[in-house]
């Protein structure tokens, strides 16, 4: 599906899932080349040199007992080895796509030692039809190898640089680092799952929904594109939770039309929330191919006024979280126990909503999000942009590459109500009003989802502010800003929100705010680290949330929901501690806190039987 959505298994479809242990081999050779000047992929891995098993989904950063590995740069050898049906080989007109959920950062890709795609970029997925060079040795198990470079440059999402260290009375030679601006671990290796798939000759390539409203009646517009077939039957049919069909139209675009229309409602908003149809697309080549596919659906609509953000033209309070893919051991790796446990949190926690902080999230975790009615601001990985030269044409071509990507994969998804296209650049420098005007237009083209950035810049200085529609706004007052002075959280935060808002008169969310708290530790009066100071903190900014979002305030989301994982760092002990639960997901001060207050809000905001108790502690 080349709007990038995971492949779905249908009568038409297969799908061979490749995770498990595959053959790992990182190249230590001074210049990192050594695998592409000799090779690799054109024989086994362990013909190579020493390998050793490696997890995927996972990064390989927290594997291996060693340190060495853990902060490895440069190009990492995956190899797997796999028989592909027969059935597949046998019928010429079955197309085999092989697809990497993601990779981080830049990835190339053999099958049987010839090259069948390169990619960049880390948490997109990218496919190949790899169909033809399976057949040619059809006798033999299908290799594959997945050569994975995680350096970060100037012009890469997120940007680095590697600086050389050529004192040889300090390093070795050949001794280099790679630097980043952003704060958290630059995880790397085979993060998402890997797939074989099929699809007939004549193919659904594409589908595009958008959705709208009037009075009880839902509006689904679609389009669906073909490949293989220059006159295709389309049959398009909407299926709703029980099974019975609501609407049918026939062609590659049209209108189906709900009566009584179920919305798609977020999380306490509704007693129905996350509600999802299923649209069932059938195609009938003139050839005879047929393939169907089968889109959940979810009817809402999303604008933005001066002062509002509105979700089925009722006005949205985002009470929520930032969060990172991160835990122990896996790093980034995709964990579906992760992933259910965080959605319990989140619901205990009456979060509403969740920013993907800084990057594309598995679109697995979006499709949760739409069935149970999780809010999400979709971020692409423009985090650290702060040096100028990442601001040049280079950076801005692949920047709307990343966009163009991150759009065709999730533009379905009903939860996803707003692109973020960079977290904190330095917008205040001149380049970044052009290079941001050019980015979030590009966006807009692409889908009519309202576009932000989240910004730590001053009100008056942003140069991309003028072009988002809504401003997210990071601040860390009392503790990045007048550390360990609680006192000035209100004022400042007051005088944050009312210039912000007197010079671009649009809604404002909160996007960041917070403190470390190391787990366990205490002081009375507070002091930075303990978890008293992170919930008096929290406490000092809600008053003034409370006064702001009877204005123009439209949300707030704390940072962190979990503690995760960085570089070291004199700053930083086993990683940022401002999360509201522990790396392993236990509760501090903090957490029961925010639980207090969103369910609070929640019962200011919507009176239904469903809304007006939280359920027990840590229940689902």
């Amino acid at each position: 599906i080349e709007d990038s959505r995971a492949p779905s298994g249908s009568p038409t479809r297969e799908i061979k899932e490749l995770n498990g242990l595959w053959t790992f081999r990182a190249d230590f050779s001074q210049n990192r080349n050594a695998g592409f000047e000799k090779a690799w992929f054109k024989r086994p891995l362990s013909e190579t040199g020493p390998v050793i098993d490696m997890p995927v989904p996972s990064s390989f950063n927290d594997v291996p007992q060693d340190a060495q590995m853990r902060d490895f740069i440069g190009w990492v050898w995956y190899e797997r080895e796999v028989w592909v049906p027969m059935r597949w080989l046998q019928d010429q007109s079955t197309r085999i796509v092989l697809r990497v959920g993601s990779a981080h950062y830049y990835s190339v890709v053999w099958v049987n030692g010839v090259l069948v795609t390169e990619h960049e970029g880390g948490h997109l997925p990218f496919e190949a039809e790899v169909g033809a060079v399976i057949r040619k040795d059809a006798g033999i198990p299908c290799r594959i190898t997945i050569a994975v470079n995680n350096t970060l440059s100037l012009n890469t999402l997120p940007p680095g640089t590697i600086q050389y260290m050529t004192d040889h009375s300090k390093y070795p030679p050949g001794y280099f680092v790679q630097n980043i601006n952003f704060d958290f671990f630059n995880y790397a290796g085979i993060h998402r799952s890997v797939l074989l798939y099929t699809t007939p000759e004549a193919y659904i390539d594409d589908i595009t929904v958008q959705t709208t409203f009037l009075d009880s009646t839902g509006i689904v517009n679609y389009s669906v594109a073909v490949v293989g077939s220059d006159r295709p039957t389309v049959k398009v049919a909407l299926v709703g939770k029980d099974g019975r069909c609501v609407a049918t139209a026939n062609g590659t675009t049209g209108i189906l039309k709900v009566a009584e229309v179920n919305l798609w409602w977020p999380y306490l908003m509704h007693d129905n929330p996350g509600y999802l149809y299923s649209m069932e697309v059938r195609l009938t080549a003139e050839s005879g191919d047929k393939d169907s596919y089968a889109l959940p659906v979810g009817v809402r609509t999303v604008n933005v006024t001066e002062s509002k953000f509105l979700i089925n033209s009722k006005p949205f309070y985002f009470h929520g979280v930032n969060k990172h893919e991160d835990s122990d051991i896996r790093g980034k790796g995709f964990d579906w126990p992760l992933i259910v446990k965080d959605f319990n949190l989140l619901k205990w926690m009456g979060a509403n909503s969740f920013r993907t902080s800084h990057y594309p999230y598995a679109e697995e975790i979006l499709d949760v999000a739409d069935r149970l009615g999780i809010v999400v601001i979709d971020e692409c990985p423009g985090v650290g942009i702060k040096d100028i030269r990442s601001f040049d044409p280079i950076s801005l071509d692949h920047h709307l590459v990343v966009m163009e990507e991150l759009v065709r994969r999730d533009k379905n998804h009903p939860s996803v109500v707003m692109w973020s296209v960079a977290n904190e650049p330095a917008a205040e420098m001149p380049p970044a009003g052009p290079y941001f005007k050019q980015l979030i237009s590009h966006t807009k083209s692409l889908d009519s989802r309202p576009v932000t950035f989240i910004t730590d810049s001053n009100y008056s200085r942003d140069q991309g502010a003028p072009y988002v529609d809504v401003i997210c706004v990071n601040s860390y007052f009392s503790w990045y800003h007048d550390p360990g002075h609680l006192e000035v959280i209100s004022i400042q935060l007051h005088s944050q929100f009312d210039d912000w808002y007197r010079k671009y008169q649009k809604p404002i969310i909160q996007s960041e705010y917070g403190a470390d708290a190391v787990p366990g530790l205490h002081s009375d009066p507070p002091t930075m680290f303990t978890e008293e100071y992170q919930k008096t903190v929290l406490q000092n900014y809600h008053k003034v949330f409370d006064q702001k979002r009877k204005e123009f305030v439209v949300g707030e989301l704390i940072w962190n929901f979990a503690d995760f994982m960085t570089a070291q760092g004199i700053t930083r002990v086993v990683g940022n501690k401002k999360g509201m639960f522990t790396r392993q997901r236990q509760p501090k001060t903090g957490a029961f806190l925010l639980r207090e207050r969103y369910w609070r809000i929640a019962n200011e905001t919507v009176q239904t039987e469903s809304v007006k108790n939280p359920p027990c502690a840590f229940c689902a």
